[in-house]
Formats: structure tokens, sequence, C-alpha cells
């Protein structure tokens, strides 16, 4: 069994930044910016001591930005199409370059990045990045590679043709392209007049259709106006795949990943990923796997039947080369249950339903940047899929053992996670929305506690927070148990409830996991109720007890608890005892234990 991954979000732009000035929408000079050097040796060795096996330095791209770096050759863009002053990590500007907010001196960013990776590396760990393959920029414009910009030799009066790179919207009768600035953002300095001349309409010009297959001229403040999509040979409007002959775009994508890597990137998280044709997938991720047969591809995916998206299951990903997808349905079913809107018997559900191999290929999280921060308050009112946080950041000594113990899959955590990063301010553009912003300059005051000062040893945190992080890195140090590493789960929501036997109390969830053959699995508690610690009786099915030859007499040992690792022990009980009348467990409010049961030899 392989080493599970653990990876972690590192936002550059704010993981080392201490200046806490936090004016929203304020400038580079303003509220400052996190650098590469900043991730220091010490920072890293501090991650690798949690149990970080993969860095994912985010947003390193260079984006479309309203920072004036003229005096390189990259003036600011327009304001009409960017969000925020520091801009998307998403909209890249130039996808051969990185940004040069993040280096020392601008004009050794590369370098400077360069470093960063080797350090990565010194440490044990692999270092990846972003890949946007579904849309760029609007105004990108390479100054590394300019003779592979995008849209050289585009037939520019075709809707679609899969010799072009993006899709244009024709037939308009020369509209050039409007845009309507969200109404909370309006920063002094900036002049907005709804208008981008590269789009005006003309021959030359049309506009461009947004990433999110928006195919209008007049664009509202929602749709992803900042961007332009890219074609792979995949009509969406129609949802025929055109393939042969290659598009040209696949060549570029693949000379932008074989650029990454021979600068020592290891991997790529894929954003959007099911938007991208798995034809294309199936040509990119084998080319940059005989170029380094370890690179490891993640997607972020949101696909389902009926779409009309040219991927419409997780499965079609992994087919395609994906080492794994992530899971938004695991973590929006604890969402629902969260805001009354759910069960635990449906979380259930979809968890037993998914295949060994299936399980294997998932990515599992309760924090990243496009979610809420898990102190974000609950909010009721939040649509369907919850866009509300789980009201504490004591909720992650319930939430993280559930989502990261479920399967041998990567664990993916976003930096400030481990010490309660609440994401409580209004940042400028992202608004007061309880995530960490990806589109300004900013600092996350609680997470800068940690920093020190790039001591990176936590010197200002309080108490409750430097618990929370050793209870992280304890749970993710359990995530190399062979039992987690294992394929083997088993759900216990259907033996252990209150219709069942009287003893179990209904707040209880439980799971287990093992490796075939081990004598041994590990049993996974959780108590759902906010308020009160529950007590109850936990058995295990016989046929479980079988499939992991569990003998005789068993021992019972609490092995992780909100105090972080532990090695209590519970019981001696015989195996008949644990499937007829199980093993008297308390569980205190919104937490999950973990017990070791194991065959006494």
């Amino acid at each position: 069994m392989d080493t599970k991954p653990i990876i972690y979000q590192l936002v550059v732009r704010y993981f080392g930044n201490t200046n806490t000035t936090n004016r929203p929408a304020g400038s580079l000079a303003e509220n400052g910016c996190g650098k590469f050097n900043d991730v220091t040796d010490a920072a890293l060795r501090a991650l690798r001591e949690m149990g970080v096996t993969h860095v994912w330095l985010t947003g390193v791209l260079r984006q479309a930005t309203l920072t004036d770096w003229s005096h390189l050759g990259m003036p600011p863009d327009d304001p009409d199409v960017v969000k925020g002053v520091a801009g998307s990590f998403y909209a890249v500007r130039d996808y051969f370059d990185v940004s040069p907010d993040y280096a020392v001196d601008p004009n050794r960013r590369i370098q400077e990045f360069e470093a960063l990776v080797q350090r990565v590396h010194a440490h044990g760990m692999k270092a990846l990045i972003d890949f946007v393959p579904n849309h760029v920029a609007r105004g990108y414009q390479s100054i590394v590679r300019p003779d592979l910009n995008f849209g050289l030799g585009d037939d520019r009066t075709q809707f679609f043709s899969p010799s072009n790179h993006f899709f244009y919207v024709v037939n308009r009768g020369n509209e050039p392209l409007r845009l309507s600035r969200p109404g909370h953002w309006n920063p002094p300095g900036y002049e907005f007049d709804g208008l981008y001349p590269p789009e005006d309409g003309s021959h030359e010009r049309p506009v461009k259709v947004t990433g999110n297959n928006c195919v209008e001229t007049n664009l509202g403040p929602e749709p992803w106006y900042e961007t332009v999509k890219l074609n792979y040979g995949f009509n969406f409007v129609d949802g025929t795949g055109h393939y042969d002959p290659q598009p040209r775009l696949w060549g570029l994508m693949d000379q932008i990943l074989a650029y990454w890597q021979a600068r020592g990137v290891d991997g790529f998280r894929c954003d959007f990923a099911h938007f991208v044709p798995p034809e294309a997938w199936k040509f990119l991720i084998p080319r940059a796997k005989q170029r380094d047969t370890d690179v490891y591809f993640i997607a972020e995916a949101y696909p389902w039947e009926g779409s009309g998206d040219p991927i419409t299951s997780r499965q079609q990903l992994i087919e395609a080369g994906m080492e794994a997808v992530y899971n938004d349905a695991s973590y929006d079913g604890l969402k629902r249950i969260y805001l009354g809107r759910g069960s635990q018997d449906e979380y259930h559900y979809a968890m037993v339903s998914l295949a060994p191999e299936a399980r294997r290929g998932m990515v599992q999280y309760v924090e990243n940047h496009d979610e809420r921060r898990i102190a974000s308050p609950l909010d009721y009112n939040a649509g369907w899929t919850g866009n509300s946080g789980f009201g504490s950041a004591e909720a992650g000594y319930l939430l993280a053992p559930l989502q990261y113990l479920c399967g041998p899959g990567p664990v993916l955590m976003l930096n400030g996670q481990e010490i309660g990063e609440p994401a409580a301010d209004a940042e400028g553009y992202s608004g007061h929305d309880g995530r960490s912003t990806v589109f300004d300059y900013w600092c996350m005051p609680e997470f800068a506690k940690w920093v020190n000062d790039h001591a990176y040893d936590g010197e200002f945190l309080a108490a409750w927070q430097l618990k929370l992080r050793h209870f992280y890195s304890d749970l993710l140090a359990l995530c190399q148990d062979p039992a987690i590493r294992g394929d083997g789960y088993w759900g216990l929501k259907y033996i252990n409830q209150p219709a069942m036997h009287a003893d179990c109390d209904g707040s209880l969830y439980t799971f287990a996991r093992y490796a075939d053959g081990s004598s041994r699995l590990l049993l996974v508690v959780a108590n759902f109720n906010r308020q009160s610690a529950v007590t109850g009786q936990v058995r295990l099915p016989r046929e479980l007890v079988e499939i992991c030859k569990l003998r005789q007499q068993l021992r019972v040992r609490l092995i992780l608890s909100r105090c972080g690792r532990r090695d209590d022990p519970v019981c001696a009980i015989w195996c008949q005892d644990i499937v007829d009348n199980g093993i008297a467990i308390e569980v205190p409010a919104e937490t999950a234990l973990v017990y070791a049961v194991e065959t006494i030899v």
C-alpha cells in the first residue's frame, strides 16, 4: 500500500504575509503580499512534521491584475475585466510566468519560484501548481513565450472551429463586449466604463465566450466575465467532439505542462477539469507521464449526468489518468446535515455506495479556497449546497476524521484550517463571504500568529489554536495507518441505530476501516450532537469480524480524540460480545473518536 497523499494548499499570496493592515480593496503596497522566499525551511519543516506529503502552491501563475508592473513590461489590466485589485488566481495572464507580486526581486521571479520548489523537495515533499485548462484571462498575453499566445492563427469569423483556440461570439452585428460591474465592487482610483476595447465587436476583435460558456456580448456581474473559454474541439452548444485532426490547443497545453515539469513541478491541480473532454486528458496526461512517471494529477470537477459537459462522471476522469477527483458529494452531505437538510442515513448510503477503486480516487476535504471556512457562521438561509460555514473551528474535531479517514485517497487541507482561520472580514472583491479571498491582497490574521515573523512557531496562537493544530497533526499521522491506506470500508450506521438496538444513540455515526487479513480494524465513532456528549453501545457485525479475521478475545484502544493521538485501553472483549452487546462508548459533543480493535495474540 502506498503512502496516503496529504495535500496542503499553500496560497503564496497570503501564506507568509504578516502585514495586518487589511484595508478592503487595498493595494500591494498597503496590504502587503506573501513571497516565495517567505516559504522558508522552517515553514516547510513544520508542514512536513504535520504530515504533509504534497504542497500545492496555489495561484503562482501570473494573473490579470490592477497592479502596475509596467517597468517590467507588464502594465495593469483593464479594471472592467479584473476581479479584485490583486486579480483572480484563475484568470491566468501568462501561462509561462509567475506573478511578480511574489518575488523579492521581480526580475528573478522564476528563479525564486524554482528555489522554492527545490526547498519543497529538500524536505521530502512534492510540489504541485494549478493547471487551469478551461479558461484564461481576457487580456492573456505572454511576455515569456509570445510565440505561443492563444488565439494566434484563429479564424475569428467562426463561433467554433476545431483548429481555433477560442470560441467567438459572431453574427451579432459587431456588438462590442459590454460589462456590468458587481455592485459591491467600486475601488477608488480605478476607472470602469463597461467596455473592453480588445473585444469591440469588429472583424479583428470579436467578443470571446466566457469560461463558463456564456455566449453573450452583454455580461452581467455573475458570469465568469473576466475569463475566456479555451477550445479543445468540443462544441459545447451541440455536444459534438471534433478530435481528428487533433485540435491545435492540445499541443500548446502539452508545451505548458512540459515547461513547468522542466522547472521541477511534480504535479497539477486541474481546475474545472470536467469542462475538458476526456480525449484531451488522455493525450495530455500520458505525455506528462512520459516526462515524469510520477507526475501527479488531481481534478477539481463537479460532473453530473445530463449536464451536456464533455465529462459527466468522476470515473471518466480517473480513466483518463487523473489520480483523484474532488469528492464534493461527501462534503455537501455533511453540510446538509449541519443545516438540517440532510440525514445521517443519506450520508451513510452515499458513502457505502462507493466502490473501493472509487474511494481510492477521491480527494477528501473540509476546506478549500472555494468553500467557506469551517469557522464561518452557519447560514440556514443558504442554498441547497450550503453556502455556509460550519459555525466554529471546533467542528473540525468531527468533520476532519470523517472526511480524512473514510478512504485511501488524498486529503486536502487549506492553509489556516489547522489553526481555525475564520475568514471573518470583507476583503474587497471577495466581500464578506467566509472565504479567504483569491482576488485581493490580504493577510490571514489568525494564521499570522503562527507565522510569527516567519519563525513559524505559533508563539502567539491561543491555547485552543495550538490544541487544534496538534489534533490535525495527529490526525494526518493516523492517515498513514495501514487500515486507512487499505481498501476496506464498512459503514456501520445500519446496525448502530436505535431502530436496531435500544442502547444506541441516533446522534452517533460509525464506520470501520481495515486492510484485508490484518486481524485489526479502526472504528470511527462520530457524535453529530453539537451540544452534549453522547453515550451508547457500538457493535460490529459478524461478517465484518470474520472478514477482518478477528479472533477470540479482542483489545479495544482509543487512539484519537480531541487531545490528538493516544493509546488509551478501553476494554478487552470477546468476539461474540462485540457482536451481541457491543462496546460502551462516550463521545464528546461535535467530535469523532477513533478506536483500534485488534486480536489479542
